[in-house]
């Protein structure tokens, strides 16, 4: 893996014109210099192709740290993409991923309190629970946190299958969120299992807003969703996303396949900057913040 753009507080405020420390990056004492992983301080480029050690990559995407008073939620969001804009292939985003990718997505994961994900995406991609990670465990509890991040699944209809490892073997209780006016009986369902229901939103489905609040509420700060992209849509429209980390895929796909984010389009496209951008056998993995 090669380092591309900046990695580090220091570097990419340099490159966006700012002031070293000012871009929230969450930098901590012990991590790589300020020329990133491989490089000279303010150095832009590592040209070393290498394998990431996963402290270093941790260290890569650290959320911001905390200001004054009470902890502010930060929303990422985790998605790949083919070079046509493919999110997915026959269903699935595995067959457009890589090993590094996963890597990454292992480390997301780990530095996060919850994991939000969309029902159908739960349906498609079988998802499971979080795992422990021996590697994080110490940093996990440092932060305060559990063992591994708690899944979030959206869903306003509560069509869930309840026999699912998420449900039925997880490490935390799985949450479910979902709006005030959902069915009794699949509230009562998804609580007879051992999952969480948190309430976000006044009619049958959930306000956007109202989830990043709720689970802020629940003590969970440092938000990851991984789509899919039906309800990466709605983050968007809804301003609360921070943070999009997006695998370039070197792939085309062509099709129909949705892109990373669908529904309907923004008033005004939200812009986002460039804070660091890996590159690997030809994926790019990048890292954007809200300008």
């Amino acid at each position: 893996m090669r380092r591309l753009f900046p990695v580090t507080d220091e570097t990419a405020a340099r490159a966006s014109g700012g002031s070293a420390g000012d871009d929230g990056s969450g930098a901590v004492e012990g991590g790589p210099a300020a020329g990133g992983p491989g490089g000279a301080p303010g150095d832009l480029v590592d040209l070393v192709d290498r394998e990431w050690s996963l402290a270093e990559l941790a260290f890569a995407y650290a959320y911001p740290a905390p200001g004054p008073g009470d902890p502010q939620p930060w929303l990422r969001a985790n998605m790949v993409s083919t070079l046509d804009g493919a999110a997915q292939h026959d269903g699935r985003s595995q067959p457009i991923s890589t090993a590094t990718d996963m890597r990454i997505f292992g480390t997301l994961r780990a530095l996060a309190d919850v994991v939000i994900v969309g029902a159908e995406t739960v349906r498609q991609e079988g998802y499971r629970p979080a795992r422990a990670r021996a590697e994080f465990a110490g940093a996990r509890a440092a932060a305060g946190q559990g063992p591994a991040p708690a899944i979030a699944v959206i869903s306003a209809s509560l069509d869930l299958d309840y026999g699912l490892p998420l449900f039925t073997s997880p490490l935390v209780p799985t949450l479910v969120l979902t709006g005030a006016a959902a069915a009794p009986d699949r509230m009562a369902a998804a609580e007879k299992v051992g999952a969480q229901v948190v309430i976000a939103g006044d009619g049958v489905g959930v306000d956007p807003v109202r989830a990043v609040q709720a689970l802020a509420g629940l003590g969970h700060t440092r938000l990851l969703t991984e789509g899919g992209p039906r309800l990466l849509g709605q983050l968007v429209a809804a301003g609360v996303l921070d943070e999009l980390c997006l695998t370039i895929s070197p792939m085309l796909t062509a099709g129909d396949a949705q892109r990373i984010a669908g529904g309907p389009s923004v008033a005004v496209p939200k812009r986002f900057e460039l804070v660091s951008l890996l590159e690997e056998e030809g994926f790019l993995f990048s890292r954007y913040r809200r300008a």
